[in-house]
């Protein structure tokens, strides 16, 4: 299963495409797309959308997992992020993906094994389970691998449960 990993964000939005195989991980392509704060809102979001939608027809994943949405200690981007989170659900359903929405919580106790891990635990066994020469930058990055990691963990507990009649 090939599953796509977005940090969605206006300024940086994390990507991370993985593929998950008889219980492996293998790393395919991360990166983020980065947008001028300069530019107008719209144009960002259509950056995000355009570079996205080329990602998804590129590399075909299956699922696509996305962070639900957080409001903690900094609520002033909150819509910001939420904009660009409608971008990326817009984009799943236009491609027709399987959507994992998955709290940050969740994606940490996927990831490290408990839900009040830091960033820099998260990073670390991100870069350790997908046996990565460093951490991928930016947080951005490490955050999407992490989303799309626990989204393929999530999707292929659900089609186990599925095809058990559970």
């Amino acid at each position: 299963m090939r599953a796509l990993g977005i940090d969605p964000g206006t300024a940086i939005c994390g990507y991370g495409l993985i593929d998950y195989v008889d219980g492996k991980l293998i790393p395919i392509h991360y990166g983020a797309i980065t947008t001028s704060p300069k530019a107008r809102m719209q144009d960002r979001l259509l950056k995000i959308y355009m570079e996205l939608d080329i990602l998804v027809k590129k590399f075909q994943p299956e699922v696509m997992g996305v962070e639900k949405l957080f409001f903690g200690r900094n609520s002033t981007t909150a819509i910001p992020v939420g904009q660009a989170r409608g971008i990326v659900l817009l984009c799943a359903a236009q491609n027709n993906l399987e959507l994992v929405e998955i709290s940050p919580n969740e994606v940490k106790m996927s990831i490290t094994g408990y839900g009040g891990a830091t960033k820099e635990q998260v990073i670390y066994m991100v870069t350790k389970i997908l046996n990565l020469a460093e951490p991928p930058k930016p947080d951005d990055t490490a955050d999407a691998l992490a989303i799309s990691i626990a989204a393929a963990y999530e999707s292929s507990n659900l089609a186990r449960r599925n095809l058990l009649g559970g």
